[in-house]
This record gives C-alpha cells, sequence and structure tokens, in this order.
C-alpha cells in the first residue's frame, strides 16, 4: 500500500523540476485514488552514458518510490536495434545485441545510485524484446492502421528533414509505433520524461484509449543547458556531468558552467530549499565563485558521500587557488633523447596548439620541465 503523502506537498516538489503535465487534472486524481502507481522508464541503451539531466526523472520518480509506488525500467532492446530518431538529423547507426546488453548493465549501474532495484515492489526490470520478438506481422500490421501517415511526420525533426531534403527511413518512423505500444503493455499509469520524448509518449496514451486502457499521464522535465552554456547536456558535445563521472570530475564540471546557470542547476540539480535559493539568487553575482563551489558539493553530495563533497572543495581550493602541487599527480617517465620539450607538451594539446603558443605557455610558467 503507497504510503499517503500531501498531495500540495508532492506537486510543489514535483514543480523544481517539471515543465508541462498532460494532465494536471488527471494527475491529482491519480494521487488522490492511493492505488499504486505503475510509472514507466523506458531508456534506450544505444549509449550507456547518464548524466544529471536524466538523473532529473530519477529522482522524481524514486520520490515516488518511498511513497510506495513502482517504477517499470524497461530496457528497449528491441526498439534500440531500430534507433530513435529524437533529436537526430541522421539515422543512428544500428547496434549489436552484445553491445546493447552491455549498455544495459552499465545503465542499471548508474540509475542505481538514484532509483532503489533493492524491492521487487518498487521497482521491476523488462525488456520489449519479451512481446515484440514474438509478434506476429499481423498484429503489427494492426498497429500501423491506426496511425496516419500525417501525424507521424508532423513530428518536428522530420519535418526539418524533409525541409532540408534529407531522408527519413521507414524504420524510423515506426519507432515512436513501438515506443507508444510498450505503454499499453505495461499498462502505465504516469511516465517521466524529458520534452523530447512528448511526441512518443503521447502515442502511449493513444494507443492505450484504443486498447481500452487508462491513458497514461505523461510529465516532462526542465532541460537546462549544458556546462558551456549553449546546448543541452549531450555526451557528444562533453558539456554534461555524468553519474559515472567521479566526485573530482563532477566538481570539476560544476565549475566550468557559466556563472548564469549557477541559479538554475541549483534549483533543477539539487535538493537546497527554494528559500535558500532566493538568497543566492541575489547576491549570487557579487560572489560567483563562492556559489559555484557551493552548487558543486551539493550536486556531489546527491551521488556520493558527504566527505566526498569536502574533500573535493579542499583538492580544489589548494590546487587552484593555492598553487599547491597534489600529491596524486600522475607522473609520465620519457626518454629525453626521443622527445623536444614543445612536442612533449603539445602532445597534450592533441597537437592542436602551434610551437609559439606553446612557447608562451613555458613563459607564462604554465609549464615548466
Amino acid at each position: 500500500m503507497p504510503v499517503s503523502k500531501d498531495k500540495k506537498e508532492l506537486l510543489e516538489s514535483f514543480s523544481r523540476t517539471t515543465d508541462e503535465i498532460f494532465s494536471l487534472n488527471e494527475f491529482e486524481e491519480l494521487i488522490d485514488s492511493k492505488k499504486k502507481i505503475r510509472i514507466k522508464y523506458g531508456v534506450d541503451v544505444t549509449s550507456p552514458y547518464l548524466h544529471i539531466g536524466h538523473a532529473v526523472n530519477l529522482w522524481m520518480m524514486r520520490e515516488l518510490q518511498d511513497l510506495g509506488h513502482k517504477v517499470i525500467f524497461l530496457i528497449g532492446d528491441f526498439t534500440t536495434q531500430i534507433g530513435d530518431p529524437t533529436g537526430r538529423s541522421n539515422t543512428r547507426p544500428i547496434i549489436s545485441q552484445s553491445e546493447i546488453d552491455k549498455n544495459a548493465e552499465e545503465f542499471i549501474r548508474q540509475a542505481k545510485m538514484v532509483l532503489r532495484f533493492d524491492d521487487p515492489d518498487l521497482l521491476e526490470v523488462r525488456r520489449n524484446s519479451e512481446w515484440f520478438s514474438k509478434y506476429q506481422l499481423s498484429e503489427f500490421l494492426r498497429l500501423l492502421s491506426m496511425v496516419t501517415h500525417s501525424r507521424l511526420i508532423s513530428r518536428d525533426m522530420f519535418q526539418r528533414r524533409i525541409k532540408n531534403s534529407e531522408d527519413i527511413y521507414l524504420h524510423e518512423m515506426i519507432y515512436p509505433i513501438l515506443q507508444g505500444y510498450d505503454s499499453y503493455v505495461l499498462e502505465s499509469d504516469l511516465t517521466i520524461i524529458g520534452s523530447d520524448q512528448l511526441f512518443n509518449e503521447m502515442l502511449g496514451r493513444f494507443y492505450q484509449q484504443k486498447f481500452g486502457q487508462k491513458p497514461q499521464i505523461i510529465i516532462t522535465t526542465k532541460i537546462t543547458q549544458g556546462i558551456d552554456g549553449k546546448a543541452k547536456q549531450s555526451k557528444s558535445l562533453d558539456n554534461y556531468i555524468g553519474l559515472g563521472h567521479s566526485s573530482r570530475d563532477k566538481f570539476g564540471r560544476c565549475m566550468k558552467i557559466p556563472d548564469g546557470l549557477i541559479v538554475d542547476y541549483l534549483k533543477v540539480y539539487t535538493k537546497v530549499p527554494g528559500e535558500k535559493i532566493s538568497t543566492i539568487e541575489k547576491e549570487v553575482t557579487n560572489d560567483p565563485m563562492k556559489w559555484k563551489k557551493f552548487l558543486a558539493q551539493e550536486i556531489i553530495k546527491r551521488y556520493h558521500e558527504e566527505t566526498s563533497a569536502k574533500n573535493e572543495l579542499e583538492w580544489f581550493e589548494n590546487t587552484f587557488s593555492k598553487r599547491i602541487t597534489p600529491d596524486d599527480i600522475p607522473v609520465l617517465k620519457v626518454n629525453s633523447s626521443e622527445w623536444v620539450a614543445i612536442d612533449l607538451v603539445n602532445k597534450f594539446f592533441d597537437n592542436s596548439k602551434s610551437s609559439s603558443e606553446v612557447r608562451r605557455l613555458f613563459k607564462q610558467g604554465a609549464v615548466s620541465v
């Protein structure tokens, strides 16, 4: 039986990270019903990297788990072989089953940093190959017959490809149909997603209604800019803070964010009380470095021990403020006859700097031999 929690308190907690709810009335009714909520969380395991943007959804689900509700952690192993076209201007490469299995294992390892996997009443892991690998062609054609071509190509990314005279492959158009059907099979009551997945999950509501189920509620979460202050967090852009990053890497990446993102990151990626954030918002421009360090510690506390946050702050201040050489700095021994110092330094920059730029680093004291 789910633990009761004041509806207003839950909605207030969710409001910090929620973009939209489809629909709020349905969500309030679901909370009031006191039923054990089935929360679908589907993952495309093309890449096994989770970042703190993904974790926004996980933390909201963890809050529901703590109230006794159940997460259905769906490994999209069948659909991953097709490739989700979301956010793509080109076709995703198809990956092997062995790579999918390896990625799924790593995905779960990182998700365990937030979600509870220790109680089968709170989480179950499923794979959509369980049903799609046994699916008959006649059943699949029935699914296709329910959705029009115009509805599928209305998706913004497909419209961009059409405008740019780029190819759209049929298997990419089918992907949202399969993802939507997952919601029906799993009897999903709720799914918490990034706004880029809204089109697919709306098809979930569509199929549930077609097959006589109550449609799932969809909560889309806020998406911030990455640590470069530009596009959203992405591994390909290396502008993200990964769950798999060490506490030191997390701290260092937090220190790279533009000052203007400090408050947004505090709101979306930490549990710092709103009143405290309001105070910080008034003070942040006076001492952004102070609050950036504070942010870094708060993010580390969510995924590591509290002592890790203190240790990383001390390491950062000793290394970059007091200029103390760290004890754990790696030592690389090379044969001096094989390298010219300038070439050796440039090697660390992937040969991207000119000889004059490297000489300038020596003169400025940035490098010593």
